[in-house]
């Protein structure tokens, strides 16, 4: 994530998406960043949209002693828009305001429908994307992943990070990213966004959840949040054996698409009503 000192004049300061509010943890190159939560900005609005605290509780920033900052820094966004639960509950317990919740960018927007940059191409043998963060892959994961694709006469792809096991790493666009899990036979992700690829090209996936435990980066909190919302909460594991039955199961993508598109109509909402806010402030 790279930061950028926000000093020049603007109308609208939108912040998020993402894990934009993720302040309390490890991760030194992005650590403690209150510029994300609009400091230092010099805009005649500010607003969030879809952003998140990921693992980062209420119970994190009282014990750092860092509620009562962020709770400042919070009130003064003339909106906020969050993506999940967790984040809700913050934003509500610090400013004693009610959140907007929107969907993440990728959901929000059409690409496979509106969006002309996806390639298409199709690959003669049957594939088996395997989508996560380098290290997050554990052995024994990776191998029963390993025996299953070829129980069901699949390669395995990965994408995003190099894992064991694997048939061919996909260095490739954002773009092409699409294009490879729209003509894959089934995805195995632990992160949030191979789950929203798997949604939107309408794969049969399973979603790998983690806990957040001590110091570990779990991706619980926003994870089930999301699943929750789409009422896919079935397609969730702890468990990479349980991934089987999980992968054998029709998704019903007709009334995630409706749930989808009731979602769109609320962020293309709240995007217009904060924009045009500031034109009548301008007249």
């Amino acid at each position: 994530m790279t930061m950028v000192l926000l000093i020049q004049a603007l109308d609208c300061l939108i912040v998020g998406s993402d894990e934009v509010f993720n302040c309390i943890q490890k991760n030194p190159n992005v650590g403690y960043s209150l510029e994300l939560f609009g400091k230092d900005n010099n805009a005649k609005r500010l607003i969030s949209y879809a952003a998140s605290f990921g693992n980062t509780t209420l119970d994190k920033l009282q014990a750092y002693a860092k509620d009562r900052e962020i709770s400042t820094y919070l009130k003064r966004f003339d909106a906020i828009s969050v993506r999940d639960s967790n984040s809700g509950e913050i934003v509500k317990k610090l400013t004693g305001k009610e959140p907007i919740y929107n969907l993440d960018p990728v959901l929000t927007y059409d690409y496979m429908n509106e969006c002309d940059e996806v390639p298409q191409f199709s690959i003669e043998e049957k594939y088996l994307i395997l989508y996560a963060y380098p290290g997050r892959i554990s052995d024994e994961e990776a191998k029963w992943i390993s025996i299953y694709a070829k129980e069901k006469g699949l390669k395995i792809y990965t994408i995003g990070g190099i894992q064991k096991y694997a048939d061919r790493f996909i260095d490739c666009s954002p773009f092409e990213v699409l294009a490879y899990f729209k003509n894959a036979s089934e995805v195995i992700t632990d992160t949030f966004h191979g789950s929203i690829f798997s949604i939107i090209t309408h794969r049969p996936f399973v979603t790998l959840v983690r806990q957040s435990i001590g110091t570990s980066y779990g991706n619980e909190e926003k994870l089930m949040d999301l699943l929750r919302c789409l009422q896919l909460e079935s397609q969730a594991t702890y468990d990479i054996k349980e991934s089987r039955k999980i992968l054998n199961t029709t998704i019903d993508y007709y009334k995630t698409d409706e749930l989808i598109t009731n979602y769109r109509d609320v962020a293309v909402s709240y995007l217009k009503n904060n924009l045009n806010t500031i034109k009548k402030e301008n007249r």
